[in-house]
């Protein structure tokens, strides 16, 4: 009797044993696939570089919404991002910036004088902005974005001379001068309209009566003319018709 209750014991732990580790193992495998159907992830901020995206949750959120933000995370996009915009500038030199995010000291930076057909100088700043001052020649620039060691945005500037400088900003004016005076015209005249709509809609009694004896004057006049066309068609036809009945006539008296 001892020996069975032993052996049933030990059955026992066996089977929550194994019941045990099986339900470890399917809770598992649906908690992966629930993770892998539950969540999406939105658009990434930028089209290159570093940007962000928010993690979606589309299956139990709080209040029975369909959806719900479950946290934002760091995205990538492509590496180059081509030609930039400096953060400001003057006539006299010009602030560039790399392309990163908060916070800043995260990544290692690497700027490069461009030279055409030769070799890149690079420059001994290593900070995100970097200041130029303007020369007698144009000059072009390039910043690495680096996140272990590794490229993850790449950008180009363009610093022109002040002369250039002085020429783009003498000829802006007249193209501002002329979308102020545009605007501005069409401002008024979408004002005009609206203020116009207004009256007929709140004078329309007014409106009515005054446009009513024009309307009836005009109707009027059309029946008239439609008349005297009338008219002088008949008498243009008669002249014709008359001979012809003579001619009638003629023909039965020769008979």
């Amino acid at each position: 009797m001892g020996n069975f209750d032993k052996h049933h014991s030990e059955v026992q732990i066996h089977i929550i044993s194994l019941t045990h580790h099986c339900g470890i193992s399917i809770k598992k495998e649906i908690s992966n696939k629930t993770i892998v159907k539950e969540v999406e992830f939105g658009m990434c901020t930028v089209t290159c570089g570093i940007g962000m995206r928010e993690v979606i949750l589309t299956n139990g959120c709080p209040g029975g919404e369909s959806k719900c933000i479950v946290r934002v995370e760091e995205c990538r996009g492509a590496v180059d991002c081509g030609w930039g915009k400096p953060i400001s500038e003057s006539l006299e030199s010009v602030s560039l910036g790399c392309v990163h995010i908060s916070p800043a000291n995260r990544f290692k930076y690497v700027w490069k004088l461009l030279r055409p057909n030769q070799q890149a100088i690079v420059l001994p700043n290593d900070s995100a902005i970097l200041e130029v001052h303007r020369e007698t020649r144009p000059l072009a620039f390039q910043c690495d974005t680096l996140d272990n060691n590794e490229i993850v945005a790449s950008i180009k500037f363009t610093i022109y001379t002040t002369t250039e400088m002085q020429m783009k900003r003498s000829l802006r004016p007249d193209t501002d001068a002329v979308l102020v005076f545009v605007l501005t015209i069409g401002v008024i005249m979408c004002i005009f309209v609206i203020f116009v709509l207004i009256f007929i809609i709140i004078n329309w009694a007014a409106v009515k009566s005054f446009w009513g004896p024009k309307a009836s004057t005009t109707e009027v006049q059309s029946e008239l003319s439609s008349v005297r066309y009338k008219d002088s068609t008949s008498l243009d036809q008669s002249p014709a018709e008359i001979p012809a009945h003579e001619e009638d006539v003629l023909s039965e008296w020769n008979e």
